[in-house]
């Protein structure tokens, strides 16, 4: 597990003196950069930097101490020093929407004191945020489960990659979870693969985490779930693709929606699909669309009106009524929402891997206004892709992911 604990959790702890002067911001990082500084050899990123971590793009990295030159009392196996330009509550929104977004489990966190608390797969880590004169100092410390030693080997496609890259075209298989569902025999049978092959992929650990390890697969899903689900499945399918992957929002600027502020624990997800064009939102001209309703359960239109275009990854073809219903049969194709007409024509395109294929089967009745359950939003996101480009949770499992 990585674990970021705040200072606070742990005064009673042995070595929590050291680790709370390490998360302190460090006084040499204060005032203005000497002028000698550019003649100074670059601090290097050790390879033991567990690369799950994700590293903020605007910071430098100023210190590193592993665990031979540490204090006998650090609990630590390395420690970092970074600074940035940018403000503290930028980089700590950055960590904890990454940190979420990458399957880590955020035990704690404290935006006021700029810390935070996260666990995952045997790595534990403390993340210490503090504002500086001229930006952001902070400091993440690493240490290793003895019992449990993540893999924290650097990937070809890291920029701190040093050696022979592999001889090979295969994608190494997405970071898997070791959540077990109870109730996923509850789902229809056609829908219980998708569910388990998501759920293996760590989709829905937020939920297990949450609900005592019970999915509820016929229950409705709400708009904010649909929204983070979709977030997570792209860019986990396409973990090794990141040009395909959707950026989560940063608090630097007006939220999209009235009703989703920065504080929102979904605002990340919501915000980045309004920022990059993918849901209607005042960003995209629908000045309709102010208030995004995360509470409300989602609808089947609106449920393929975000998905196709993660899917087509271009714009959408004009569509009419009579179209959409000469191509799909749908006999209440009149009551579907325009914006969402489009979509759904486009949806029919993609043959066996249509959306509304796989979550509804065979049907006439496309009920747009109708609640989608969340065994049947699984099943949409469980593919990415149009007319054969694409790939799907199970391809990911076993690392199919196509080059980009």
């Amino acid at each position: 597990m990585l674990c970021v604990l705040p200072l606070s959790s742990c005064s009673n702890l042995p070595g929590a003196n050291s680790l709370r002067d390490s998360l302190a911001a460090d006084p040499r990082l204060d005032g203005s950069p000497s002028p000698q500084a550019s003649s100074q050899p670059l601090v290097q990123l050790p390879p033991k930097f567990p690369a799950e971590i994700p590293k903020y793009p605007n910071a430098t990295l100023i210190d590193v101490q592993s665990t031979g030159e540490l204090p006998t009392e650090q609990s630590a196996d390395l420690v970092t020093r970074w600074k940035s330009l940018d403000a503290r509550d930028r980089v700590f929104n950055f960590y904890r929407d990454e940190l979420q977004k990458n399957g880590w489990t955020l035990d704690q966190q404290n935006a006021d004191q700029g810390q935070l608390i996260a666990s995952r797969q045997g790595l534990k880590a403390a993340i210490g945020i503090q504002a500086a004169q001229n930006g952001t100092n902070f400091t993440i410390e690493t240490k290793s489960d003895a019992n449990q030693a993540p893999n924290t080997a650097l990937k070809p496609s890291d920029p701190n990659f040093v050696g022979p890259v592999p001889q090979t075209n295969a994608a190494p298989p997405a970071n898997t979870s070791n959540v077990q569902f109870s109730d996923l025999d509850q789902a229809p049978q056609e829908l219980r693969s998708y569910l388990k092959d998501l759920a293996q992929l760590g989709i829905f650990d937020t939920q297990a985490k949450s609900n005592n390890n019970r999915f509820d697969p016929n229950k409705n899903i709400t708009r904010r779930v649909y929204a983070r689900w979709l977030v997570t499945a792209n860019n986990r399918i396409y973990s090794d693709r990141p040009a395909r992957q959707i950026r989560l929002a940063v608090n630097t600027g007006q939220a999209a929606f009235r009703d989703v502020n920065a504080k929102d624990p979904d605002f990340g997800a919501i915000q980045g699909l309004a920022e990059a064009g993918l849901i209607p939102s005042p960003l995209s001209g629908n000045s309709g669309a102010a208030l995004f309703r995360p509470d409300a359960p989602l609808s089947r239109e609106d449920l393929i009106l975000w998905k196709i275009p993660v899917d087509t990854r271009q714009a959408l073809p004009n569509a009419t009524i009579e179209s959409v219903k000469q191509s799909w049969g749908f006999q209440d194709a009149n009551r579907i929402d325009p914006r969402a007409l489009r979509a759904v024509y486009v949806d029919f395109q993609n043959g066996d891997q249509s959306n509304i294929r796989r979550a509804f089967g065979y049907t006439t009745l496309f009920q747009p206004k109708r609640s989608v359950t969340r065994a049947e939003a699984a099943a949409v996101l469980w593919y990415f892709g149009f007319q054969g480009d694409g790939i799907s949770a199970q391809e990911a499992l076993k690392g199919g992911a196509k080059p980009g």
